[in-house]
């Protein structure tokens, strides 16, 4: 299956813009024993969380976030272990819980801010395109045709290229794309996609403009 893109815009950001809600950060307040009662403003109820981690040991803080986003996903033992693994370095994106990612990305980052520095600084690769597809190629656009095509845009040295390169060449399944993609968007004709620059980063792409060819995995 061919395909024609066209990249418009990579940003690489510290921050995503709906990871928390005002809803989110009266509610973490609370389970920080902090008051917030007549705040509504989302800039001042962020400042005041601020205020609040800071108040709790690193870990304590980590486990309490990670408890109230994660708590229907990691057990109590789960939570205890990544509340020090986020600390001493970044979660690696291989970590065996399934679409979590983008989740202890936004936790990570709520850290990193409130303590200035003293968690990893995590950012995220979102990339703006259009994607064509040509000659027998499957018309609805999945994480799946998207991961494959733009891989073949990457720097050779690319990580996904090194881990997974008998998915990207059709030989297994790769299911690991819907994980690799934290989330892909369509507005009219233009693309969406976010990820962790730990999988690909802005200096990775080699040219704006491309065709890809791609094989999807088949059981026999």
């Amino acid at each position: 299956m061919k395909y024609t893109i066209k990249i418009h815009k990579i940003s690489t950001v510290d921050e995503l813009s709906d990871a928390w809600k005002i809803e989110d950060f009266k509610e973490l307040l609370k389970r920080f024993d902090f008051e917030n009662d007549g705040v509504n403003d989302i800039k001042e109820l962020k400042e005041l969380l601020f205020m609040a981690i800071t108040d709790k040991e690193p870990n304590e803080a980590a486990a309490i976030l990670l408890d109230y986003s994660l708590s229907d996903h990691l057990n109590e033992n789960q939570i205890d272990s990544i509340s020090y693994e986020m600390l001493v370095d970044k979660i690696s994106e291989e970590y065996p819980v399934i679409g979590l990612h983008k989740t202890l990305f936004n936790i990570n980052q709520l850290l990193y801010k409130a303590f200035n520095g003293k968690f990893p600084n995590t950012k995220a690769t979102i990339v703006d395109f259009e994607i064509t597809p040509l000659k027998n190629a499957d018309k609805e656009i999945t994480k799946e045709i998207v991961l494959k095509s733009i891989t073949q845009n990457l720097d050779a040295s690319n990580l996904i290229k090194r881990l997974f390169a008998n998915q990207l060449s059709a030989e297994e399944e790769f299911d690991e794309a819907n994980d690799v993609i934290w989330q892909l968007d369509k507005n009219e004709n233009i693309y969406q996609m976010i990820t962790s620059e730990y999988w690909m980063s802005r200096d990775e792409f080699l040219s704006d403009e491309f065709e890809a060819e791609i094989e999807i995995f088949e059981e026999e």
